[in-house]
């Protein structure tokens, strides 16, 4: 299998895995705008390409997919799903498994208050949400929500901007200076998620492993802790039927006065999927069943041990100027 991971960056330890589980049944291709990406260094083959904005970026892709015979291709950032999602036909044409939510899914995925309107037009439970201060300001005088608050920017990723709030006259001054800020309730319950792989060939969800935050960071969380409850996975296959996943997708919850909330999804490897892969929820052989043996995964829901702990840190990538520079490959 020829896979494609476009806009790769630090995510080594998840090409690791792939090489773990599929050893020489897989060739990696990665893709960067920068030559610096840590995780270049652990690909069979790695191209630098143009910021994923500019008009000459997926024509590079394409032609990067007909070069090494790709099979299916993800990225690990959220603005490129909806880009890829976009552009899906162009690459099944290619025969390409798109490992991305199709179109209108991925652009609420990465759009947090078109996200939470949805979530309440289908009766999902989520957190209330206000894209604005005027919009806030009338729920409030309604006795609907009160103080604190939580602003996080409406798209974006890595938890950048997001922070408590605690008086009105705060939330004005904050919202007046980036007006991009949605506000929330603030979430006093246990902050959790879920890794969950949506099959290619089934389209049904065949893993979810969950887990609760112990530490997070800017980019999310660090350091996890597995655990198993029936309810959440029965919560999470039933909001997934409001939506079309391809593959791999992070779920953030909150589990508040006996009930659980979903409050986004990203719909690409989540940071944290390393806890999932090492507690044995296997995606990259998923993702192998599906586009090299074109069958559907059978169901691995809960099939991982509680109490599982991951502990996140960092390392390094240390090379000569000129043998990073020698190693890219062009078009």
């Amino acid at each position: 299998m020829n896979l494609l991971f476009c806009s790769v960056g630090r995510r080594c330890e998840l090409l690791k895995d792939f090489r773990k589980t599929l050893g020489d049944k897989v060739k990696l291709v990665v893709t960067d705008n920068s030559p610096y990406a840590p995780a270049l260094e652990f690909a069979d083959v790695s191209y630098q390409v143009p910021l994923i904005r500019d008009p000459a970026y997926i024509p590079m892709i394409l032609e990067i997919c007909k070069k090494e015979r790709i099979d299916a291709v993800t990225t690990l950032i959220d603005p490129e799903i909806a880009i890829l999602a976009a552009n899906r036909e162009a690459f099944e044409a290619l025969d390409i498994t798109v490992l991305a939510p199709y179109q209108e899914t991925a652009e609420l995925c990465f759009d947090k208050y078109e996200m939470a309107r949805f979530l309440v037009e289908k009766g999902i439970p989520t957190i209330q949400t206000y894209g604005s201060f005027a919009e806030f300001k009338a729920a409030y005088d309604e006795g609907k929500i009160g103080f604190p608050v939580f602003v996080k920017p409406r798209t974006g990723s890595g938890s950048v901007g997001a922070r408590r709030v605690d008086t009105c006259e705060m939330l004005e001054e904050v919202t007046a200076s980036d007006p991009s800020l949605i506000i929330q309730e603030l979430m006093t319950g246990e902050d959790m998620d879920a890794d969950v792989y949506v099959d290619t060939v089934s389209h049904e969800p065949v893993a979810i492993f969950s887990k609760k935050k112990i530490s997070t960071t800017i980019g999310g969380a660090n350091k996890t802790i597995s655990f198993k409850d029936e309810r959440l996975f029965a919560f999470v296959k039933e909001a997934l039927k409001a939506f079309r996943f391809n593959g791999p997708l992070d779920m953030d919850l909150f589990y508040q006065d006996g009930r659980y909330y979903l409050s986004e999804i990203n719909p690409r490897f989540g940071g944290a999927y390393l806890h999932a892969y090492g507690a044995g929820v296997d995606f990259p052989a998923f993702i192998y069943h599906n586009v090299k043996e074109k069958t559907a995964n059978t169901d691995h829901i809960g099939k991982y041990d509680e109490e599982i702990v991951m502990m996140m840190y960092d390392s390094v990538v240390i090379k000569k100027l000129d043998e990073i520079q020698s190693e890219m490959t062009t078009i």
